[in-house]
């Protein structure tokens, strides 16, 4: 494996789960693996491209170790790798991408992949990337009757709405290169160019 390639650091409490993660990547990145949130953070450094991050860990839980991160100003993408269904909180929440497990081979890399490419982007786009990824799924847990209700997802679909047009430009680029419907996976319908930016219907 290059010294170049990216570096992912694999954050898991159950030893199997993390080791079966990090065997899925390796062919294609450097991994690090961290069976805990606090050896999460000694493992960190400006290395670190992609942090997969678990959410219930016996020392440190992941949304501490999220914030963790967030304060020593890593520049990485962190996807929460979880069992824990998203609630309302996760709009608050630092990272940018949401996996409930059982997670897959494929979409393991694909979430990796998908990240890996954010990080060439603006700060702007990153936001609008990780923002409409909870704006789908709060949309995929919860019903139309508590969306409307909840004051949280109105404001992030404000923010939403508000980085899409302040970003109008650059986003039209994505319907050339198809990298936005490619980085967003299915969201691409949603929050593409063109859309207005509401539920999708899927």
């Amino acid at each position: 494996m290059s010294a170049d390639s990216p570096l992912v650091l694999v954050v898991e409490d159950e030893p199997d789960l993390a080791d079966l993660y990090a065997t899925w990547l390796r062919d294609e990145y450097r991994v690090r693996t961290a069976y805990g949130g606090r050896e999460a953070l000694e493992e960190l450094d400006d290395e670190v491209d992609v942090v997969l991050l678990d959410r219930r860990m016996p020392d440190l839980s992941g949304d501490e170790a999220l914030e963790g991160i967030r304060e020593r100003g890593v520049d990485c993408r962190v996807a929460m790798v979880t069992a824990v269904e998203p609630d309302f909180d996760i709009v608050e929440m630092g990272f940018d991408d949401y996996l409930v497990k059982p997670v897959s081979r494929e979409a393991l890399k694909e979430t990796v992949e998908n990240l890996l490419l954010r990080n060439t982007y603006d700060e702007g786009i990153q936001e609008l990337f990780s923002l409409a990824s909870k704006k789908a799924l709060l949309e995929a847990e919860k019903d139309a009757v508590a969306l409307e209700g909840n004051e949280e997802y109105q404001t992030l679909t404000g923010r939403v709405a508000e980085l899409r047009e302040q970003l109008n430009e650059t986003l039209a680029q994505f319907d050339d290169e198809h990298d936005f419907a490619a980085v967003y996976r299915d969201l691409g319908e949603s929050f593409g160019p063109g859309s207005d930016g509401g539920d999708s219907g899927r």
